[in-house]
């Protein structure tokens, strides 16, 4: 009985972050109807710094980081969040919630790549088609909906160099030892400093009249906070604690979820070129992941 019940919670979570994980793309696009993209950015990042950092320090009692870990948690901010969903948020403008979520779905193919170079492992064919079926699957997407407003050439180029810089963070918090510190104390600190750094710019370029502080900035920007920066977040990493190849088998059906709720709630098309992008985009999904259960058959 036990054994089923974990069984039912590991599929339980691994649904609840799927959703959560798809629902980002499209919860920014229902903020950016109504505010800039760094104004939403910074906004979210703050609620959510301070939700994480009050749980940490002031209900958990957690101590604060030591003097030689402020500077690796504010090259992680600078990597997760300020260049990575910086560039994200500001991309969104230029591309649909539907390839949104197709490109952050497929981020354990770009990690795979960036390790090539960190760890100085020669890059597998496999991981090199399952790369080349990703990206193609995604301009298969965005291909009937390029040259208009919807989705723009930039705006794609914006999306994959943030899938870049979120890869290279991965990699950087994958390749340092955090020691003890609780999972809230990271994550409410690199937040922290990542939307702290966002700040000046946002500051810099705000306009009054292009910010309008409706359901619409509130409800998308507090889904994005809460349910996406923490509870997202927490989901994801303790699944991979518990097994992290059967983990990433989540990921298939974030994509399926992302045009699901992008075609709901913001009325995304969906066409025979996004049903087989999705497709080409879980097969890149699968070489990728066959290849890290036989690197590492014991995760």
């Amino acid at each position: 009985m036990q054994k089923k019940n974990t069984g039912l919670k590991w599929i339980l979570a691994g649904l609840v972050f799927a959703v959560l994980w798809s629902s980002a793309s499209t919860a920014t696009k229902v903020a950016l109807t109504v505010s800039q993209p760094l104004v939403i950015a910074v906004t979210r990042f703050g609620v959510a710094a301070f939700i994480m950092l009050v749980i940490a320090h002031l209900v958990l009692r957690k101590p604060l980081p030591q003097k030689r870990e402020w500077r690796p948690l504010a090259i992680y901010g600078v990597l997760n969040i300020t260049i990575y969903l910086g560039l994200y948020v500001i991309a969104m403008q230029q591309v649909t919630a539907s390839i949104g979520a197709l490109t952050v779905a497929v981020s354990p193919v770009f990690i795979s790549f960036i390790s090539v170079f960190f760890l100085k492992k020669p890059l597998s064919p496999r991981i090199l088609l399952a790369i080349c079926i990703c990206l193609l699957g995604i301009f298969v997407v965005a291909w009937p909906l390029l040259g208009g407003a919807a989705v723009t050439l930039p705006g794609l180029v914006l999306l994959l160099a943030s899938m870049l810089s979120y890869s290279i963070g991965t990699m950087y918090f994958s390749s340092r030892s955090w020691g003890t510190m609780h999972l809230f104390v990271i994550n409410g600190w690199q937040t922290f400093f990542g939307g702290l750094l966002m700040l000046p710019i946002a500051l810099f370029s705000y306009k009054t009249t292009a910010n309008h502080y409706t359901w619409a900035f509130w409800g998308g920007t507090l889904w994005l906070a809460i349910p996406v920066s923490i509870g997202a977040v927490a989901l994801w990493l303790n699944l991979l604690k518990q097994d992290a190849v059967k983990a990433g088998m989540w990921l298939f059906i974030c994509p399926v979820f992302g045009i699901i709720i992008a075609a709901l709630w913001v009325h995304d098309p969906v066409s025979i070129y996004t049903v087989l992008g999705v497709i080409m985009v879980l097969a890149g999904l699968a070489l990728s992941q066959l290849e890290r259960g036989r690197t590492n058959p014991k995760s």
